[in-house]
């Protein structure tokens, strides 16, 4: 894949206007209220992931209507207490995996939550009760038509209210919490950063639900294709999928964030067009830094994002 999207130096300045509805704020502090009338019922529970240099614990806890969630919480078994938090988001068709494949943080000196995404591959949370069993494509159109009912809703409202359980954590300084992601999970972390006042900083990596119909309009790769195909078998509806992808659009949660963010692109990347992430970055509100991987595609950084990070991560908790 070649350089498909703007050349950098426009990139650097592309800024569109933003297009959110009126009541987007009041559309998510009502949907973060009526999660939070569920007290977080949290349970920690010891595991033994045969992992001596760290203390593994599976967690559950109330996310949106009170629907239970899943999360590994990882921490060093080395380190002054309160610990810093990593709140981790998954990219799309993942789950929360196993606790050997998020080892970073802690080695780093940080706890992690590791945050299922509802009904997504290696995980154990069920989208809606009764949906017993994780789904692996086709979510970018659940509740599609409608705000209230789209499925970014149920994830977004799940990883605030992760935010929230981390706070609460005996090991964890509620002072200093950090969300991070890549790709879906980068999206996530942009969302929550909007959304919760309590985060410290963020790691935003080649985010996804970013400037949705920009997105389906210069790249035909999925996930953003099954917003396309849903658009092609359905075009009387077209209109009524870009109102309620409003209240989604990283955009609009990036004008609405105030903690540093220290975000990553990749130059070729066609699942994420580099647009879209600098349309975010461009308008995000608080401190920030944009990492370039000129050669790259969706991967991004790869291993070369974390030595970026750790320094970044450590000057903002100084």
């Amino acid at each position: 894949m070649a350089m498909f999207d703007l050349p950098l130096d426009r990139l650097r300045d592309y800024r569109p206007a933003l297009d959110q509805p009126d009541d987007f704020d009041a559309f998510w502090s009502r949907t973060l209220s009526a999660a939070r009338e569920h007290d977080l019922a949290a349970e920690v529970t010891p595991c033994d992931a045969l992992l001596p240099g760290v203390r593994v614990f599976d967690v559950r806890f109330s996310g949106h209507d009170g629907q239970r969630v899943a999360a590994w919480l990882i921490e060093p078994v080395i380190g002054e207490r309160p610990l810093p938090c990593v709140v981790q988001f998954i990219g799309y068709g993942g789950g929360r995996g196993r606790p050997h494949e998020w080892l970073l943080w802690p080695a780093a000196g940080y706890a992690v939550l590791v945050v299922d995404s509802r009904g997504q591959g290696d995980g154990d949370t069920p989208d809606l009760p009764g949906d017993g069993t994780p789904h692996h494509s086709g979510l970018m159109t659940r509740g599609v038509l409608d705000p209230e009912e789209y499925y970014y809703r149920r994830l977004f409202t799940d990883a605030v209210r992760a935010v929230d359980l981390a706070a609460t954590l005996p090991a964890v300084d509620a002072g200093r919490l950090v969300v991070a992601g890549a790709s879906q999970g980068g999206g996530i972390a942009q969302a929550v950063a909007g959304l919760h006042r309590q985060v410290r900083a963020a790691l935003i990596d080649v985010p996804f639900l970013t400037c949705f119909r920009r997105a389906t309009e210069i790249t035909d790769s999925y996930p953003y294709q099954e917003l396309s195909v849903f658009c092609a078998t359905n075009r009387d509806r077209v209109e009524q999928v870009f109102r309620t992808l409003r209240y989604f659009d990283g955009v609009n949660f990036a004008a609405r964030a105030t903690a540093p963010a220290l975000y990553s692109v990749g130059l070729m990347d066609d699942v994420c067009p580099p647009s879209t992430v600098f349309a975010a970055y461009n308008h995000y509100a608080g401190p920030k830094r944009m990492q370039v991987w000129p050669y790259n595609r969706h991967e991004g950084g790869g291993t070369f994002q974390a030595p970026v990070q750790l320094p970044w991560l450590r000057d903002q908790l100084a």
